[in-house]
């Protein structure tokens, strides 16, 4: 048993995946051994959690969930002096349809004198949550339904089973609702790590999580999908050969900020973020071109190092002129007639108003979809509504299936696709999908996506490097920086741009 860090890449095994290995290993013991392994997992770490709880909460559910939920009650029991703790189980299931290994587990825990009881004790020290598991559907109305939702509410600590139950194991849709008044949450994720405990609702009800793999083999599937990893190094890093110069470091240019004009509708800032970012992570030289009508700034004050530019200036007509653009940030309804020249710099980062002009105009679609066909590098990097206009489809059902939604996106552009939000999706072309294991809600202020499209800018203009691996390495650094932000100060853009440090 051990505890995930965010730094270390992990395998994620959907529910299929899982059982296709529950199966296998079952197979090769005697009966009961699964059950009886994740039981004793469950009781041990919740003892090393809260050693000094003396009013124990297990609530168990029909399945096999619920069995691991009476082997753990068990050994809690059978772990301290008599009456010392005192071992409550809710038992909400029908005793004649429980699955074989749970119904040794109930015969078990009553043989040791488990209570069995219709109502939870008041006021628990901690409750363990072994309701539902990964067979389990969205939560209707029924009691089982109100016990998950009780449980939820609850103050005390609790530990969740292999998943908080109400979530759903491949998604991270969340049918049972977190309570603002619940107590602290770990996860005991069992025999694999699954997909949903670490995007879209997973990581608000998870909390931190643990994996025991009840000794599976660690190739015994092909995982769905993988968190972590891709953390740049804490050392300092290496500056290069001495005979390196700034177009050693790459360019990068930006093209969005839409300027006032007639509309009185400015988005500059939006852009010169993202400029900012690109050159704060390592780029060697940066160009800024705003859209639009307006009186651009000649420089910018707090980074004279950018390079403005006309937008015709900064695309020209060469095609490889500038090897990395970032297009969209800001960039209003202006951005529109520029994204045809846009389309044909070999790596092109298109983020917000780049994204809603793809969206809309066929034409750009199908340039957009050419591209990987010339050997040319895409990078969207939507937030949810964005990535539904793009699919022509709504927010609710990209959110039900984030990574389906990632993957419909590359599929569809032949991109690699950065879907944000809690958990960030990055998928490629032919690779399974990668969740971000960084970043936290201090990022929900304007102008930290434009960061971190500049960020992602950088890091593919270094040279030498898997594209799709530079894109993770940029998003996983992005969320660090929350994830150190001094508590008693607001993360705002400006301040995010600032603390940018080379890719």
């Amino acid at each position: 048993m051990r505890a995930l860090r965010a730094d270390q890449l992990e395998p994620l095994h959907d529910t299929a995946g899982t059982r296709a290995i529950e199966q296998a290993l079952a197979a090769t013991l005697p009966p009961h051994t699964l059950m009886a392994r994740a039981g004793e997992a469950v009781a041990r770490l919740a003892l090393a959690w809260r050693p000094h709880a003396r009013r124990l909460w297990v609530a168990c559910g029909p399945g096999n969930n619920g069995g691991d939920g009476l082997v753990a009650a068990r050994h809690l029991l059978q772990a301290a002096p008599p009456g010392w703790r005192e071992i409550v189980v809710t038992h909400d299931a029908h005793l004649e349809r429980l699955p074989a290994d749970a119904a040794w587990a109930l015969r078990e825990a009553l043989a040791a004198g488990v209570t069995v009881q219709s109502a939870p004790p008041d006021n628990p020290d901690l409750v363990i949550d072994a309701l539902l598991g990964i067979g389990a559907r969205a939560l209707g109305r029924d009691p089982l339904a109100a016990r998950v939702r009780e449980v939820r509410g609850q103050r005390a600590p609790v530990l969740c089973v292999d998943l908080p139950s109400g979530l759903n194991a491949d998604s991270g849709v969340d049918s049972a609702g977190a309570s603002p008044d619940a107590g602290p949450r770990q996860t005991l994720s069992l025999l694999t790590l699954k997909p949903g405990l670490f995007t879209a609702g997973g990581r608000d009800v998870a909390g931190a999580v643990w994996l025991h793999d009840l000794g599976a083999p660690p190739d015994g599937a092909p995982p769905a999908a993988w968190w972590g990893g891709h953390l740049p190094s804490q050392a300092a890093p290496a500056v290069g050969p001495h005979a390196a110069h700034k177009g050693s470091h790459g360019d990068v240019g930006v093209l969005g900020g839409q300027l006032p004009g007639a509309t009185g509708v400015g988005m500059a800032g939006a852009a010169v973020l993202a400029a900012r970012a690109a050159l704060h992570a390592g780029a060697g030289r940066v160009y800024l071109a705003l859209v639009g009508n307006g009186p651009a700034p000649s420089h910018d004050p707090l980074s004279p190092e950018l390079m403005h530019r006309l937008p015709a200036a900064l695309l020209g007509a060469d095609e490889h002129a500038l090897p990395v653009l970032v297009a969209g940030c800001g960039g209003g309804e202006a951005i529109r007639e520029w994204m045809p020249q846009a389309l044909v710099c070999p790596r092109l980062v298109i983020d917000a108003d780049g994204l809603n002009a793809l969206a809309r105009d066929p034409t750009l679609q199908r340039l957009a979809q050419r591209r990987a066909a010339r050997g040319w590098l895409t990078v969207l990097t939507p937030h949810p509504l964005e990535a539904a206009r793009l699919l022509g489809t709504s927010t609710a059902e990209v959110m039900a299936d984030r990574l389906g939604a990632a993957r419909q996106l590359t599929e569809r552009f032949g991109a690699v696709t950065v879907l944000k939000g809690s958990g960030t999706v990055v998928t490629e072309p032919g690779g399974a999908p990668w969740i971000n294991a960084t970043g936290n809600a201090r990022l929900a202020t304007a102008g930290t996506g434009d960061v971190l499209a500049g960020m992602i800018g950088a890091a593919l203009a270094r040279p030498h490097e898997h594209s799709a691996d530079a894109v993770r390495r940029a998003v996983a650094a992005h969320g660090a920086l929350a994830d150190h932000w001094p508590a008693d100060h607001t993360l705002t853009a400006g301040r995010l741009v600032r603390a940018v440090r080379p890719l």
